[in-house]
Parts: C-alpha cells; structure tokens; sequence
C-alpha cells in the first residue's frame, strides 16, 4: 500500500519493546514484520498500520479504524483457528498489532493454483477448521466481512488460522436496522467472495461470512473461483444470477455429496444456506469419513492393480490376490533407508513394488534390486537370520507376505500360493549356482 511505502525497518526498527526485522508480507490492511521480544526473548509477527495523515485524510482515517477494529475485535477472540492477539499499541505515527510468529507458515492462496492443489479430504479438514472458528466468532457477535484465501494461514504441520479482521464488525456495535447508515451500504470486502444480499444491499451477516467460506471450499477445491469475468459488472452479474460450473466436471475424484454442500453454501437466498458454521461442520464431518473410507478402498484397489501386474502373480485368481494382499502388508521407504539388516530374524517374503535396492554383505555390494525382484524365501520358509542387508537406493514400496499370517488364507490359496513361490525359489538357487549373484534371504 502506498501509504506504507516509507515503513521498514531502515525507517523504523522498533514499536513498543518489539524489534523490528525483515518483512514477512503485505495484506490489505498493513505490512507484517518478523520482530524480536526481547522481555520473553521470543519472535513474534508485529503488522504495522501508518496511521499519519501525509499520505490523505481519509486513507489514515481508515487505517486507524482498520487498526483499533482488529486490536479491539480479533483480541477478544480466543480460537485454536484464530490467530490471537498477543499485544497491541500506538507509537510514532504508526498503530501494531502483535501475534505469534508461525516459521514456514503460508496463506491459502498458494494452494489455489490448479497445479498445486490440496488433497481433497485436506481441503474438508481446512474448511472444516474454519467453519468451527467462524462459528465460535458469530456466536462472539463478530462478522469477519473478508474471508478468502489470503486471510487463511496454514502451517507446515496442516494447523490453520483465520486472521485480518480490520474490517470486521462486531454485531452488538450494529446501529439500528431501520436507520440509514453509510456504513451499511457500503461495499467492503473482496468481490468475488461476496454474497448476493451484500451487493443489493450492502448488509454483512452471519450469512454473507458463510457465503465466502462456500466460495473458498469451491477455489480450494478446483482452483478457480466459481464466478470469474475480466469485469466487476460481469463479476457482480453472476454472482447475482449465474450457477458456478459442478465441481465434477473440474476434478473427477471430488465427490457428489461436496457438490451438495457447495450448492446449498453457495445459496443465492441466504435462507436456503447453512444458518451457522456448525451446521456446514457437521456437513463436512460426514464428507470426511465418507472420503476415510473411499480413501482405503481406492488405495486397496490401486494395489491390488499394481500386484496383479507383476510377474510372481502372474498366474494367480483375482480373488486369491485379494487374500494374498490381506495377509501381507505395504510399506514404504525413503532413499537410503534401511529394509533389510544382516543377523535380523525375519518370516516375510518380500516383493519389490517400485523402486530399487542395494544389496550388501558385510559392507560389500552384492548387487541391485528392482521393481518385480523378490527376496526373503528362505526366511519364508523356515525363520533364519538375514544373511544380507537391503538399503533402499530411491523412494520404494515392499508388498511382505508373512508366512503366520498367510495360514489364514483358503486352503486353495495357500497351496497355489506355496507352488509359485517354491517355483520362484528353484528358479533363483538355479541362477545362484550358475554364477549369478543375489540368492537373497
């Protein structure tokens, strides 16, 4: 903001007892600067407002505003997805306000760009987070007026906050519906996250914060907005009237249940939206352990493909590769890491899924591994210490089959299953006596 073009740490390198260090970004509202605590000895986020009026009467009017709203509204609030207020002041032209430094931390807008989109049983969790924190400050009788993607920060570990209430409105400060009122009718916010009844006629509610967290759960979702024009005319246009293309239709694994909840938070008639957060959390909870349990059944059905395709499998039943597959376990394992170690004891029958392996004895390379190599038979067979270790030389996945654990498969299975793999294990003794390396076990 150009009113905050002088404002940095080579102008102004302390407000209150905070030491003032490299700009972490800009919002609407302010700059945000890493500062140091050095009472507690701690980093804290300080967002500088300029609160001078060289730059325009009005602008630093509405900045001091901006400034006593968020140190006044966001400080009363107390949420696991509200980023607290630690302190806040007044010093040298310029208002602070003080909260925690998150290291790493990023707002959603990153995660909105088709090509780097969130998994969508993460976008239910974040929305969900945000639906509860949104709840909690309607019931405080503050209405946030400004929810998109930039005033949602996610952390590294998937914890997020909703943050910059300076334009926010605390209900109980509302003056009388029947009144005229300037602030009423005026137009705040985001346009492409703002509800139908807010452009006619100007009234932020319950309802209009519902409406934009609908819009982000749909950007989040698909990458676009739900309505997009090169004009605020035709922006404004269609959030009137149009209906935003089913989500579907932009990423096929979304389900049909999350079309739903879109369209019913995407309501024209804010009567026919969620009335509260927590009715759109409850929503999505349920949309979350339907998503758990597709999750699993698509993974088992991803590696059910990928065993049917190797050669061992060749030639068993799709019903005996389903048993197959319920007596053994995945697992996965980073470059360098350690699968095998040489003196351990072990009774599994390892097939290679992806990747590549080194195999090593007493510190010598013996060889490499591959995608559809097996290794393991002996211990298979009779529980015998590892006589190699296995490194892993990529990113790698081991299907392990236990021999305890495949006594509970049909009958039919497990001799089918013991006829390959002695088949496998002649065929590998074979290569070893010929000369060939790895008889691996």
């Amino acid at each position: 903001m150009n009113t905050l073009e002088p404002m940095g740490p080579k102008f102004l390198n302390r407000v209150g007892k905070y030491v003032l260090g490299r700009e972490l970004g800009a919002g609407s509202t302010g700059r945000v600067f890493l500062s140091h605590d050095p009472y507690l000895d701690r980093d804290v986020a300080v967002k500088l407002y300029r609160l001078e009026e060289d730059s325009g009467k009005e602008s630093a009017k509405s900045l001091r505003q901006q400034f006593f709203n968020e140190a006044k509204v966001a400080g009363r609030l107390r949420h696991p997805n509200v980023l607290p207020i630690l302190d806040a002041g007044e010093e040298g032209g310029f208002g602070y306000v003080v909260t925690d430094y998150l290291p790493g931390v990023e707002s959603l807008k990153g995660w909105t760009k088709p090509n780097r989109l969130l998994p969508v049983a993460t976008v239910v969790e974040v929305v969900f987070k945000l639906a509860r924190a949104l709840e909690y400050a309607h019931r405080m009788d503050v209405v946030h007026r400004d929810i998109k993607p930039s005033n949602v920060l996610r952390t590294p570990d998937g914890e997020v906050f909703l943050i910059d209430f300076g334009i926010a409105l605390h209900t109980l400060d509302f003056v009388d519906e029947q009144a005229p009122s300037t602030t009423k009718a005026k137009l705040v916010g985001s346009p492409s996250y703002m509800a139908p009844e807010l452009i006619r006629q100007g009234r932020a509610s319950i309802q209009t914060d519902i409406y934009a967290l609908g819009v982000l759960l749909y950007e989040l979702l698909v990458g676009r907005r739900p309505y997009e024009d090169e004009t605020l005319s035709g922006l404004l246009h269609q959030i009137l009237y149009a209906s935003p293309p089913p989500l579907g239709q932009l990423r096929r694994e979304i389900p049909l249940v999350l079309d739903d909840i879109v369209a019913q938070v995407l309501a024209k008639r804010p009567e026919k939206r969620y009335q509260s957060g927590f009715e759109l959390a409850a929503a999505l909870v349920a949309v979350s352990h339907n998503l758990e349990v597709v999750s699993e059944e698509l993974k088992e059905r991803e590696r059910f493909n990928l065993l049917r395709r190797m050669r061992f499998f060749d030639d068993f039943t799709y019903p005996e590769i389903y048993e197959i597959l319920k007596a053994g376990h995945w697992s996965s394992f980073a470059p360098e890491s350690r699968i095998v170690s040489e003196g351990e004891v072990d009774e599994s029958f390892s097939v290679i899924v992806s990747g590549g392996v080194r195999v090593e004895q007493a510190g010598r390379r013996l060889g490499r591994l591959q995608a559809g190599d097996c290794f393991g038979e002996i211990g298979f067979v009779t529980p015998a210490k590892r006589s190699v270790t296995i490194l892993a030389e990529d990113a790698v996945e081991i299907f392990s089959v236990n021999a305890t654990l495949m006594e509970q498969a049909s009958l039919a299975t497990q001799l089918h299953f013991t006829r390959i793999f002695l088949k496998n294990l002649i065929a590998r003794l074979s290569r070893s006596r010929a000369g060939v390396p790895l008889s691996v076990s």
